[in-house]
């Protein structure tokens, strides 16, 4: 292939984690390859992952700052309850984005009834990092229903707007950047012509497979990252149903640092973080009495880009 040629910049391979009970997550950011993408320094899918009868997810309330966690499902519930007060289940194609700017603490919970009965997951979480000049802002939390974002269809395409700008629509989510985050979904034998509307760009292919044309075809579970303001046309190269997210926006203004669930441009406004919450210094969770200790955290703070 001649990389002149090519709209690629870089593949990730996601590293896999089990976080117990056979549940699995992929991280595709941050890598050793790419660090970030527009405002976006992590990206994990959840699942897919069916629970038994009387088991679920239980992410114990953990704390975060300087950043927005935007969680998206595909299939299946999750119970979110946070520091500022909110309770909301989240379900597939709705939005939670959580703000956490001077610091919330959160967590994430199979509800009771579908704890009973035994469920599915699947899904999509992001960290999205914030503007310096909104790194302290108050924290807030933001639930958009699914029929609240705008969707663009046409010859076996659609695209619904889960976050900023793109294609010319705008989600109703409130972000503090300039930035997009779309779900895609692509029939078999349709297409999709993607504008470089932003400086960074990429893609991440949920299910099936995706034909790049000379870049070649890519199967489910790899981030690929666009060439600085390069534009390109997504095929669905299967049978089935091709299912991807498309993310990315403006390059943040300066270096950040991420330090376990902590992102900032200060290494001393990490150091802080984590003093924080090891003396417990947060605000609590309603109704929650369990917490995630702080970590052992060995070496430096991880810089971006």
């Amino acid at each position: 292939m001649d990389t002149d040629l090519s709209a690629l910049e870089t593949v990730v391979i996601p590293r896999t984690r089990d976080l117990g009970d056979n549940f699995e997550v992929r991280r595709a950011l941050p890598t050793s390859q790419k660090r970030m993408v527009g405002p976006f320094v992590f990206l994990d899918q959840m699942g897919p992952h069916v629970f038994a009868a009387g088991r679920g997810l239980d992410v114990r309330p953990h704390p975060h700052i300087g950043l927005a966690t935007v969680t998206y499902l595909f299939e299946g519930e999750i119970e979110h309850r946070d520091s500022v007060g909110s309770i909301q289940t989240i379900q597939p194609g709705a939005v939670n984005w959580m703000t956490a700017g001077s610091g919330i603490v959160h967590s994430e919970r199979t509800g009771s009834d579908l704890r009973k009965t035994g469920s599915s997951l699947a899904g999509l979480q992001c960290w999205v990092a914030l503007p310096k000049k909104y790194e302290e802002i108050a924290p807030s939390f933001i639930h958009t229903a699914a029929n609240e974002l705008p969707i663009i269809e046409g010859e076996g395409a659609s695209a619904k707007i889960i976050a900023g700008s793109f294609f010319g629509k705008s989600s109703p989510v409130p972000t503090l950047s300039d930035l997009f985050y779309v779900d895609v979904q692509l029939q078999a034998g349709a297409r999709l012509d993607v504008p470089a509307e932003y400086p960074e760009q990429a893609i991440y292919v949920i299910e099936g497979k995706l034909d790049l044309g000379r870049d070649g075809v890519f199967d489910a579970g790899q981030l690929l990252v666009l060439k600085a303001n390069t534009a390109v046309t997504l095929r669905n190269a299967g049978p089935g149903t091709t299912r991807l997210m498309l993310l990315g926006g403006e390059p943040m203004d300066g270096s950040r640092y991420l330090v376990w669930n902590f992102v900032s441009s200060s290494i001393e406004r990490l150091e802080q973080a984590k003093e924080d919450w090891r003396l417990q210094r947060f605000a609590a969770v309603p109704g929650e009495t369990e917490f995630i200790p702080l970590p052992d955290l060995p070496g430096k703070p991880i810089g971006y880009p």
